[in-house]
């Protein structure tokens, strides 16, 4: 030090105070610089007016994180006093959704899922949040496309591409990672998109709101007129939905095709097929949801009710053909066909339908203690104003098939199988359709079905038996001798006009 001339020694007298001074400007943080894509969170390291005694967010200029966030540009503060949390602005790409945690507000209720949104609604007004009574937790309204400016000490804003937050504890960021990988996990990041082409519709079951009154299983339809103050647009506004008494559970309003930007922690969709309902049928509709309405059936009927459309019970009016955006939890629709259609007694033969897949040919004993099997077929027709009065009659038409026409069609040939022979049987066998259609007829009439003809087969040995082989045989010998005796008569005959011209020639 001693070889320092006068001069050097003067610029280390300035150089150090200057240094001094500029690391203390720096460390004061009086003057700060925030680019303008980012933006500044205030943390106020002390006040006069000492530390937030309630809350988080220190809306009275308390010792803590502030309200207020920092655009871009140049900023002076007192120094010492203020730290600057520097952040990115919330980007939210073009078609996808950005969900919000708020850490400071009211507590939720023990009955709540989301927070509230009615009044306090921008995330970008933290003070404005908060004074309006916003609540903290996972929100119901949900960030669209678009690049904000929020506060992320007060909340915490999850996309598909990352988290958005300040000062996050590792169970913290445990916490968020979890809830991201849920909303990942039923597509919520994205909008609810059903394809006309696919013939689907979306299933919406809500998971914030009143519960269900005892009974119920399906909420009701609320608010789905647009001239509704409270419409809640296919559940894209929660607010308008629970305004407007929505329940917690699965909706019966289904979703059609389009696009829906939904919260997927306030409402997950399932995607299921439309009820397609084809030509030459008809479908009728079991509803579980829906007032008691009143029996319309009539006196005469006493199978059960049949109510109108709407209310809970065997719809009046079936379906007629098309394609139908029917909630299958809400409700079942039995197929049943209103063309002709043929029951087989064959084994091994069905029909179209398939009804008669456990039919098989009718076990007979005939009068001279043959057992043959019958094979025969019905044809039968189901006026399709008819058909709710079947199903609710007889549960579906497969059932009506083997619990009630299978027995009767095979009691009815039994009893006409005891009073014929087996010849009879084989002989008589287009009297015996005749006859059987004329007379089943009105039993199916009584069942609302209209017999249209009745078929029978030719009766044959079951199987491991050769008995009736026998009397064909037998049949055919015995016909065979008829023939030749009357083939020998008219021989003779023949003979003996022979003989007599003869003997007049002579």
């Amino acid at each position: 030090l001693e070889y320092l001339g006068p001069m050097k020694w003067t610029a280390i007298e300035v150089a150090v105070p200057v240094i001094v001074l500029a690391i203390l400007f720096w460390r004061s943080g009086m003057v700060r610089y925030i680019p303008n894509d980012r933006l500044g969170i205030l943390e106020k390291l002390w006040s006069f007016r000492g530390s937030v005694s309630d809350g988080f967010i220190a809306l009275n200029r308390e010792a803590g994180y502030q309200p207020e966030v920092v655009r871009g540009g140049l900023h002076f503060f007192m120094p010492f006093q203020y730290s600057m949390h520097r952040a990115n602005l919330v980007t939210i790409p073009q078609g996808q959704i950005g969900y919000v945690f708020a850490r400071d507000g009211n507590p939720l209720p023990p009955t709540q899922t989301l927070a509230c949104n009615t009044n306090a609604d921008d995330f970008q007004d933290v003070r404005g949040f908060l004074e309006k009574g916003g609540q903290k937790g996972p929100q119901r309204k949900i960030l669209r496309e678009g690049t904000y400016a929020i506060n992320l000490a007060q909340f915490i804003v999850l996309t598909a591409q990352s988290i958005y937050a300040v000062n996050l504890s590792s169970s913290e960021q445990n916490l968020f990672a979890n809830m991201s990988s849920m909303i990942s996990e039923r597509g919520g990041f994205e909008p609810v998109v059903i394809h006309n082409a696919e013939d689907m519709i979306g299933i919406v079951t809500i998971h914030d709101g009143p519960a269900l009154p005892d009974g119920e299983i399906i909420a009701p339809t609320v608010a789905n007129d647009p001239n509704d103050p409270n419409f809640h647009n296919n559940f894209q506004d929660p607010e308008k939905f629970l305004n407007a008494g929505g329940y917690r559970g699965r909706q019966l309003q289904v979703l059609a095709d389009g696009s829906y930007f939904l919260n997927r922690i306030f409402a997950t969709v399932e995607l299921v097929e439309k009820t397609i309902i084809d030509v030459g049928t008809v479908g009728v509709v079991v509803s579980y949801n829906g007032r008691h309405g009143a029996d319309i059936s009539g006196q005469a009927y006493r199978h059960g009710e049949l109510v109108e459309i709407g209310a809970r019970g065997v719809w009046s009016t079936p379906l007629l053909p098309g394609k139908y955006a029917f909630n299958t939890y809400a409700g079942n629709i039995i197929t049943v066909p209103t063309t002709n259609f043929v029951l087989k007694w064959t084994k091994e033969q069905f029909g179209e339908h398939r009804l008669d897949e456990n039919l098989s040919e009718v076990s007979l004993i005939t009068k001279d203690a043959f057992e043959p099997v019958l094979p025969l077929s019905v044809v039968v027709h189901i006026d399709y104003m008819k058909a709710p009065l079947v199903v609710q009659r007889f549960g579906d038409i497969k059932r009506l098939v083997e619990q009630t026409l299978d027995p009767m069609v095979s009691a009815y040939f039994k009893n006409i199988a005891q009073t014929k022979t087996l010849i009879q049987l084989l002989q008589e066998r287009s009297d015996i359709q005749r006859k059987s259609g004329e007379e089943m007829r009105e039993k199916f009439n009584s069942y609302s079905l209209e017999l249209q003809e009745v078929l029978i087969g030719t009766p044959r040995a079951a199987d491991g038996q050769n008995s009736i082989e026998q009397i064909l045989i037998q049949l055919r010998e015995r016909q065979i001798a008829v023939e030749k005796v009357e083939t020998y008569k008219l021989q003779e005959r023949a003979a003996t006009q022979e003989r007599t011209l003869r003997e007049k020639e002579a």
